[in-house]
Order: C-alpha cells, then sequence, then structure tokens
C-alpha cells in the first residue's frame, strides 16, 4: 500500500444523507479572520466506504417523507408524538432542533429537484398526520450531485475509515485505506462529523444464508461509527433501545405503505383485529404480532382483502418503486385484494433515526470527544428522525463544526498579500510518524497471515448466532435475561479474541475484518445496555424477562456508557427537563 497524507479543515465520515447535506452546509462557510474580512473557502472532504451516489440508507430511494409539520400541526406536536412513541426516554431539546428544521430541509430538497407530489391546489400530498409523499427513487443521486458541485468540498469514495485520531479526548483526524486503491490514507482535520449511520447485521436475520441481505436496513451499516467512538471512550446512550421493523413475511418489505395508504388493520389467523389490543407504538405493533404467535393465534396479517382495485392499484406501483420483490410476489401469487399480506418482526437493530441509540451528543450535536460531532442514525437521543431529521441534523452538526473551526486557536490563520488567508507558519503534524505505522501494520499482518482456522463469514455468523440465541433475537421472541445475557458475552468475548488472527487475501477482504470487529463492539454495547436497564419498558426493543414490567420510578432515566479499561461501564442519567431547548455538556 501506498500512505497518503491529507489535511483538511472538516472531515465528513459517511457520505449518507446526513454526511451529503453537512458538506452542502458547511460548503456555504467561509474562514474569516479577527477582522471579520473574509478569506479562503472552508475545506471539506467526505469519505465514504462505497460511493455516494448510491450510498447510505436512501440508496435505492423512498416514497414518503416521514418527518413533516403538516398543516394544522407544529414542531410541539412531533416531538410530542416522539416523546410517546419512545414511552419519554428522549431528549427533547434534541427533537425540538430538528423538528423546526423539517419543512426548511424539506423545501431546500425540492429545490435540488425533488419530485414531491401535490394536490390540484399546489398543496403537499399528506399520508398520516406527518408524512408527505414523494417520487424519491433518485433523492440520493440528488444530494450527490448537489455536493458535486460544491467547488470547496472533495470526496474520496471506496474508501473505509477504521479508526479515529484521537489525543487527550480533541480528535484531529482519522485512518483509513482504499479498496480500489491500495492506498493508506492518514486524514488530519480541525473537526470531524460522524455520519456513518446505524448497525446491521449484529442478530441472525429473518432469512439467513444466501438471502441474508434482505433485511430492513443496509446490510453495509456496521456500527462502524458507534465502534470508532466507543473505543476512544466517548459517551454512547440508549443502545438497550433496539429497532425492530414490522415488515411484510420473507420478503422484508415495509408495512407503513400497507396500515397508513390503505388503512390496513393487524389481525390474527382468526381475523381479529389485535393491534388495538397490545397498543399502537412502533413497539406495541411488533409485540403484539410475537404475542399473538406463541398464544397460537398466528399466522398475523395485515388485513387487505376487499380494498379498492385503485388501492391496489397504487400499492402494486408504490412497491414496485421501493420493495419490487412485494410486487412481484402478488403477482405470482394473490394480490393484495385477494389475500391478506403476512407479517413478521425483523431482527434488532440499532439505529439512532428511529429509536434513541447512539452517541450522547449536546444540542450543538457535539460529542463527549472535543471537536468530533454526530449527526443522522449514528447520533442518539432523538428518536423519529427519518430523512428530514438526518438532513436537519447534517446542518445543525456542519454549523457547530465550522463554528468551532473558526474559534479554534489551532487553526492560524493570518491575511497574505492577496486578501487571501494563508496559514501563518506550518502546524506541526497531529498524526505521529508512528500511529501510522502501527494502524498500518495491522492491515498488513491480516495480509499476510495464511491459513486461520476460521474465516470473517464463520465468525460473523457465530456472532449472530449467540446475540439471536442468548441477547433477545427472533428466535427467542426478543426477550433475554441476566444470565442469557451473561452467556453472551462472554461468548461475543471469545469470538472478538479470534479476529486478530483473521486472514485476508485483499483490501476488500480486510474490510471485513474490520467491519465484524465494529460489529462485536456494538455487541458489547448492546449486552451492557440491556443488563442494566431493569425493566420492560418497550416491549420487544427490550424485553427484559427477569423485569417484565414498566418501572418509572427508577428507570425513567437514560441508560449511557464508556469504554474504561477495556470494559463497557453503565450508568444513569436524569431525563432533560420538560420543554428544555438547549444542553450542553459539561467537561
Amino acid at each position: 500500500m501506498k500512505i497518503e497524507r491529507i489535511k483538511t479543515d472538516l472531515l465528513i465520515i459517511g457520505g449518507g444523507t446526513a454526511g451529503c447535506y453537512a458538506a452542502i452546509t458547511a460548503a456555504q462557510n467561509e474562514l474569516q479572520d479577527a477582522a471579520g474580512s473574509k478569506g479562503a473557502n472552508l475545506k471539506i472532504l467526505i469519505v465514504e466506504k462505497a460511493n455516494i451516489k448510491r450510498s447510505g440508507c436512501l440508496a435505492a430511494g423512498v416514497n414518503a417523507l416521514n418527518a413533516y409539520i403538516t398543516e394544522g400541526h407544529t414542531p410541539k406536536d412531533y416531538v410530542e408524538y416522539a416523546k410517546k412513541d419512545a414511552d419519554g426516554i428522549v431528549r427533547e431539546d434534541l427533537l425540538y432542533s430538528i423538528s423546526e428544521k423539517f419543512n426548511d430541509v424539506t423545501a431546500h430538497l425540492e429545490k435540488l429537484g425533488l419530485v414531491i407530489l401535490k394536490d390540484k391546489d399546489g398543496k403537499y400530498v399528506t399520508r398520516g398526520n406527518r408524512n408527505i409523499k414523494i417520487n424519491g427513487e433518485n433523492i440520493k443521486p440528488i444530494l450527490a450531485n448537489a455536493v458535486k458541485k460544491l467547488p470547496n468540498v472533495t470526496v474520496l469514495n471506496h474508501v473505509n475509515i477504521f479508526d479515529f485520531s484521537v489525543h487527550n479526548n480533541k480528535i484531529d483526524g482519522a485512518y483509513g485505506f482504499g479498496i480500489e486503491n491500495d492506498t493508506f490514507y492518514a486524514i488530519e482535520a480541525d473537526a470531524v462529523i460522524i455520519a456513518t449511520g446505524g448497525a446491521a447485521g449484529l442478530y441472525r436475520p429473518n432469512n439467513p444464508g444466501f438471502s441474508r441481505h434482505k433485511m430492513w436496513y443496509p446490510p453495509f451499516n456496521t456500527g462502524a461509527g458507534y465502534a470508532m467512538g466507543i473505543r476512544h471512550g466517548a459517551e454512547m446512550t440508549t443502545f438497550e433501545m433496539r429497532f425492530i421493523a414490522l415488515r411484510c413475511k420473507d420478503t422484508i418489505a415495509p408495512t407503513g405503505t400497507l396500515a397508513q395508504g390503505v388503512g390496513a388493520k393487524q389481525v390474527n389467523s382468526l381475523g381479529e383485529v389485535y393491534e388495538t389490543k397490545y397498543g399502537i407504538s412502533t413497539s406495541e405493533r411488533v409485540y403484539g404480532t410475537v404475542a399473538e404467535n406463541l398464544e397460537g393465534r398466528g399466522p398475523c396479517y395485515l388485513r387487505t382483502i376487499g380494498i379498492s382495485a385503485e388501492q391496489e392499484e397504487s400499492l402494486l406501483k408504490a412497491y414496485l418503486n421501493m420493495a419490487p420483490s412485494q410486487t412481484i410476489r402478488w403477482l405470482e401469487n394473490e394480490t393484495p385484494s385477494k389475500a391478506n399480506v403476512e407479517i413478521e418482526g425483523t431482527e434488532p437493530y440499532i439505529v439512532g433515526g428511529h429509536t434513541a441509540s447512539g452517541y450522547w451528543v449536546d444540542t450543538k450535536r457535539a460529542t463527549t470527544i472535543e471537536g468530533l460531532y454526530a449527526a443522522g442514525d449514528v447520533a442518539g437521543g432523538c428518536p423519529q428522525k427519518y430523512v428530514t431529521g438526518a438532513l436537519a441534523e447534517g446542518e445543525i452538526a456542519a454549523k457547530s463544526a465550522v463554528e468551532y473551526i473558526k474559534a479554534s486557536s489551532a487553526l492560524r490563520l493570518a491575511q497574505g498579500p492577496d486578501a487571501r488567508f494563508k496559514v501563518a507558519e506550518p502546524a506541526e503534524a497531529t498524526i505521529k510518524d508512528a500511529e501510522i505505522a502501527r494502524h498500518f501494520a495491522e492491515i498488513e499482518s491480516y495480509l499476510s497471515q495464511k491459513n486461520s482456522l476460521y474465516t470473517t463469514e464463520q465468525l460473523e455468523e457465530a456472532m449472530q448466532f449467540v446475540m439471536d440465541e442468548y441477547a433477545g433475537g427472533i428466535t427467542t421472541g426478543y426477550g433475554y435475561t441476566e444470565k442469557q445475557l451473561n452467556i453472551a458475552k462472554e461468548k461475543i468475548d471469545e469470538i472478538e479474541s479470534l479476529t486478530d488472527k483473521l486472514s485476508a487475501t485483499d483490501l476488500q477482504e480486510v474490510m471485513y475484518i474490520y467491519e465484524l470487529k465494529e460489529r462485536l463492539t456494538v455487541c458489547k454495547s448492546v449486552i451492557a445496555h440491556l443488563a442494566t436497564r431493569h425493566e420492560t419498558r418497550w416491549h420487544s426493543f427490550a424485553e427484559n424477562l427477569d423485569y417484565p414490567e414498566k418501572d418509572n420510578i427508577h428507570w425513567r432515566k437514560y441508560v449511557n456508557s464508556r469504554l474504561v479499561n477495556g470494559e463497557i461501564k453503565t450508568f444513569t442519567r436524569e431525563l432533560t427537563a420538560e420543554g428544555q431547548k438547549n444542553y450542553e455538556h459539561q467537561h
């Protein structure tokens, strides 16, 4: 491998929804001297593991924006909805800050070229109280093209970032390697935004083996951003609030379009509507389905028999756009007007866009590592973000990071004779040669080792089996006990100890090794958080069989964690004050 050093002002790790919008926001800023004179454009670098044109959760498109303040509603209404769905364990300050931006970022998306459906009066077509319909199959290329037009933004595609560079709890860059160009990158930056998304693939999926990629959350999201932060001592929050999606059986296609689009109710095999029995929050919809199956009244369905021809055609088109396998299945078997749609829960995921899992951040999206900001699914405390929430957080994180860069004494800018800014004197490199050599040697070790006893895929399957059996996966109806979690921790530690002996034939396989290690780190955090919360607040999401009831006296609080001497140490924090709109870290 070649070694390449890069220096930038702002490093954005992850070119998904939040990462792209962070770059778009930051690119509008210029550096200034003490007198306020304008200077050089901020240098921004996006590093993406895939290609930003089709990376992240929006890679295949989306048919609605699920977070929008529709006519007659206010941001406060959205905060209350998210707060109720998460049974109170949210950061109201974070929710307010994104909900107040939903409509602005939507309008900006439309200007960039997104097609938003409108009625005869020119108003957005709504789907429920908080959603609007779009033609979003090209939403990610739209964002990527907007980034491409920015002169002060550089994009490194197919580069896998695998570690931060942190000194004295201050980030100064990151390490990565190019999958296609055999290059090791040491990237120095004055501030970093982490926007790598959540974590899939921790648990055995609905469809193991050949079809394991057919899951709710992108299989390429490994929890890399979480793992890097955890290893460097960042404070994390609410990993016990896992997300389990209710999906169409086998195809794992979305169910929201059925429930909201045609008003399909959840029914058991006897034809009884059971959703009102268990509740209609996100976790309760999954829990009710699991319970009905366990009690012998399954399979469970969304009742679509008898819908109109117009509704059926609408469903066929909608699913052809976002989940073609479901439309194909209908056409090969029975269409939704003739047969109800069988449903099931997915394996658990860790994703801060639907639940509150992720980095513990302040209102500016600053993490507890100085200079590191989090946006999108990787940021915690703020569930029900969806697309517009990720955009809003990208904007907030970008503005905060730029503000930090401008205020940083390390910038040391001086006005040159051409009225542009130049560095007064070269700053000493913060990433030392010895650190580069250590990371480089680790990669080389995987490439040089031969005849590994296990393959990366075998260890990944072992990890998924352990999490499924002992940490509340599909097999156990998402339930777990303290004894089971202890077994899970022990076995995950054993699997992790085997990763150092893995071998790879090229950098693509080296990336798979790092992805496995990232997932294992996140698994350990999930296990620690599940074991700490001695209640069942979110059925299925955190079904603690030792403590099957909710406990508002002792557990109406956040469960947070840090890595201390190699162990995940959990602790609690009190909820932010009712209606509070501002929180800053007290270092």
